[in-house]
C-alpha cells in the first residue's frame, strides 16, 4: 500500500502559513510573489516539523486513535522519505527570496547553511530512524524558522 502525505497535514499547514501572507498584504497592499514565497516557506517548514513530532509521539497518537502518517505507516519508511522531501523542498523555496530580489547575499548564504543542515538531519533520520534523530529534526525545525526569518528581516533588499 502506497501512502501519501495525509490531506489533514497539508490542510493543517495552510492556516499556519497564512499569517505572513496577511502581513504582506497589510503592509504592501498587494498579493505579490513575495507573499507566496513566505507562504511556501512556512507551509513547507511545517511538514518535517509535524512528521518529526509524529515520529516521536507515535504511540501516544496511536493510543488516542489519531491516524497520523506515522501511525498508519508502521515501518516508517514513507514518513522518513516525507521528512527528507520536505526538507529538500524547503531548502529550494528558501532560496527564492534572494532570487526574486527580496533579500541579499547574506540571507542566501544563511538560508543555504540552515537548509543544508536541516536536510542532513532529515536524511540522518531517514537512514537510521530513531527517537533521538527525530528529536534532532524537531529541534532543528524550531531553530531553523526563526533564524531564517531573522536573516530575511535583516538582509532585505
Amino acid at each position: 500500500m502506497k501512502l501519501r502525505t495525509p490531506l489533514c497535514t497539508i490542510v493543517g499547514a495552510v492556516p499556519g502559513a497564512l499569517p505572513p501572507v496577511t502581513g504582506w498584504v497589510a503592509a504592501r497592499e498587494d498579493l505579490g510573489i513575495g507573499a507566496w514565497v513566505l507562504f511556501g516557506i512556512l507551509f513547507l517548514w511545517q511538514l518535517p516539523h509535524t512528521l518529526a513530532i509524529a515520529r516521536l509521539y507515535r504511540e501516544d497518537y496511536e493510543r488516542a486513535g489519531g491516524r497520523i502518517r506515522r501511525v498508519v505507516d508502521c515501518d516508517g519508511r514513507s514518513t522518513e522519505r516525507q521528512i527528507v522531501t520536505g526538507c529538500l523542498a524547503l531548502l529550494v523555496v528558501s532560496m527564492l527570496p534572494t532570487l526574486i530580489g527580496l533579500a541579499g547575499p547574506i540571507y542566501f548564504a544563511g538560508a543555504w547553511v540552515l537548509g543544508a543542515a536541516f536536510v542532513v538531519l532529515g536524511a540522518r533520520q531517514a537512514l537510521t530512524p530513531s527517537p533521538a534523530a527525530a528529536r534532532r529534526v524537531l529541534f532543528a525545525s524550531l531553530l531553523y524558522l526563526p533564524a531564517l526569518l531573522a536573516l530575511l528581516a535583516f538582509d532585505k533588499v
